[in-house]
């Protein structure tokens, strides 16, 4: 792994591993922890986080998601920086937290300091430790979805793009509407399905559209709609997360291949 600043004094980071990581894509977990360590890193991994509070938050329920968000905070506060392989997850408690305790004079300080130090991977390894090339290698095309939080919340865009231009023999081919949300919107597809359906059919469309033989992102949540739809549609195109790409770590089955069988 590159940087411009190989002499740069180790940093330590937190890392939140997300409820939907641990839960459906440990592996997503372990690749960041690489990618974190690569990079000089000295990452620790506390063990009293739990979920970020974003399903709460979406629901309306303000009250549950006040107490989950200060029970993240008081778990990751003493940290020098938190980074999670999730845009959305990075996007509740650097954007919402914030905004949840604004009027809080004891909470409030605490979510905007935590907010100052909250990172997405991908950004954090280009923007902050300012990595520009990994030594990885994957071979074939891939296509890549910006999930709607790590886009329009954080502005990611250009940096998983950056670091996948440096993965040996991978080659990148954009699709249609490439920035058009997959339909997931956590909740959303729970209270919402039959549009929830209509948008992931359309995304996967614009992903078929392409010759890329796998999709990548960096928000597990969106990428295991779009599998769950490309599975259905028996397509042959498999789902990733950025992380393990960049990691060298795909050895393991593409998502939603571990409950079918499918090694593709």
């Amino acid at each position: 792994m590159s940087s411009k600043n190989p002499d740069s004094k180790p940093v330590n980071v937190a890392l939140f591993v997300t409820c939907v990581v641990d839960l459906f894509r440990p592996t997503v977990g372990f690749a960041a922890l690489q990618l974190l360590e690569d990079a000089g890193c000295t990452v620790f991994v506390p063990e009293a986080q739990t979920c970020c509070g974003q399903p709460a938050y979406n629901s309306g329920a303000r009250d549950k998601t006040e107490a989950i968000a200060k029970q993240v905070i008081e778990a990751f506060e003493d940290y020098e920086y938190i980074v999670a392989p999730s845009g959305s997850c990075t996007g509740m408690i650097k954007v919402h937290y914030p905004q949840l305790f604004q009027k809080d004079d004891v909470w409030g300080p605490k979510a905007r300091a935590l907010s100052g130090k909250t990172f997405e991977l991908i950004s954090f390894l280009t923007d902050r430790l300012g990595v520009e090339a990994v030594e990885a290698a994957y071979a074939g095309t891939v296509t890549y979805h910006d999930a709607c939080s790590g886009l329009r919340e954080l502005g990611i865009r250009d940096q998983p793009r950056k670091l996948l231009d440096s993965v040996k023999g991978l080659e990148l081919e954009e699709a249609p509407d490439r920035d058009v949300c997959c339909g997931f919107g956590g909740t959303f597809s729970a209270k919402y399905g039959e549009i929830s359906g209509a948008i992931v059919s359309s995304k996967t469309k614009a992903l078929g559209s392409t010759d890329a033989a796998t999709v990548l992102g960096g928000d597990l949540g969106c990428l295991l709609n779009i599998a769950g739809r490309l599975q259905r549609e028996g397509s042959p195109i498999s789902v990733r997360h950025i992380a393990e790409v960049l990691a060298g770590m795909t050895d393991t089955p593409p998502i939603g291949a571990e409950s079918t069988g499918d090694g593709k």
